[in-house]
């Protein structure tokens, strides 16, 4: 991988994302063909990707980094709805419908990104069916975890939805090496817009958390100390 400005090469080949996404199941005779339809970009922290109401153009992998998807409401606050880890797709929804993209997507950190040909993944999903069912398999794993942050939001109190989202960070992104601290440094307000609350009740919540002994805040990291009263919190079943 070289980088010269925002733009490097990567190959399909040799990329250790693309075996955790929809094109492991794309045989190695499409591979070359693949690598040929598509380019790569860096993406600094806070850059924007694409926005709300842009026009796809191709499918976003994301080799590396993390993103948030998010959208703005009436009252211009925002509302994270999913996060993205390497390995992750974007923007498929879109191009799959030929529609319009429905929200933003952000860098949380510096990201390495490659697009796909708009025309040629369209193509080559039709025409390869183990690509096809797992995307279809990835729309429904997506729609699965947005319905289940939608009855979050609309049937348990802010503090279960604190200690649940805590829970999802650390199921999307995993620990640090220590086995404690959640491999993800989100800010307060980016918190509050993932749980869908204020920043001063993110504060608190995680202020009370900490004294509880359920986490420990060292300054924007998050340790999580106490898994199971965490879970028992969040009110899961697991």
């Amino acid at each position: 991988m070289k980088a010269s400005n925002n733009i490097y090469e990567h190959n399909c080949a040799t990329c250790n994302s693309r075996l955790h996404s929809v094109f492991s199941v794309v045989s190695s005779d499409h591979i070359q063909d693949l690598n040929e339809h598509k380019s790569c970009s860096i993406y600094k922290k806070g850059q924007i990707i694409f926005s709300e109401n842009g026009l796809p153009m191709g499918l976003f992998c994301v080799n590396s980094g993390k993103i948030k998807l998010s959208t703005s409401g009436p009252d211009g606050k925002e509302q994270i709805l999913r996060l993205v880890k390497g390995g992750d797709i974007l923007g498929y929804r879109a191009l799959i419908s030929n529609d319009r993209y429905h929200c933003n997507a952000v860098a949380l950190e510096d990201c390495s990104i490659c697009i796909v040909d708009k025309a040629y993944f369209l193509k080559l999903a039709m025409e390869n069916q183990q690509l096809c069912t797992a995307l279809f398999k990835k729309i429904s794993d997506d729609l699965k975890k947005a319905e289940e942050h939608i009855v979050s939001l609309s049937q348990k109190n802010v503090r279960e939805r604190m200690a649940e989202a805590l829970l999802f960070f650390k199921a999307t992104y995993g620990y640090e090496p220590d086995e404690k601290t959640l491999a993800v440094q989100l800010s307060r307000e980016e918190i509050a817009d993932f749980v869908g609350t204020s920043t001063e009740s993110a504060i608190r919540l995680l202020s009370e958390f900490n004294n509880d002994k359920i986490i420990e805040l060292v300054g924007k990291k998050i340790k999580i100390i106490n898994p199971e009263k965490l879970t028992k919190t969040a009110n899961l079943l697991y």
